[in-house]
């Protein structure tokens, strides 16, 4: 298994609270049971965000996969990015440090 990260950002429409709907909210919390449980199987090993909600906010998913097309699967598969409230790229990435607490 190799490490990658997809890097999530939020379609403009949702930088400002206003503008979120049920179903935008919906998929979001989709979006968080989806890595929950992947990181309970030990596949995505830390997934989280930036404080800001406007452009230069960002998330980011850092898991393991088989392969570069694989890789590109799984996170399209990432409902928030499958129904477009997000988009995302995904590159290879080796951890070179790691707290061990």
């Amino acid at each position: 298994m190799r490490e990658y990260i997809y890097v999530l950002k939020l379609i403009p429409r949702l930088h400002e609270e206003k503008n979120w709907t049920e179903a935008d909210e919906a998929l979001i919390s989709e979006h968080f049971v989806r890595l929950k449980e992947y990181c309970h199987e030990g596949k995505v090993i830390t997934a989280g965000k930036t404080d800001r909600e406007d452009d230069k906010g960002f998330g980011i998913v850092v898991f393991k996969e088989e392969s570069d097309d694989k890789a590109e699967e799984f996170m399209k598969e990432d409902p928030a990015v499958k129904h477009g409230i997000m988009t995302a790229e995904v590159f290879s990435y080796r951890t070179a440090l790691q707290s061990e607490k």
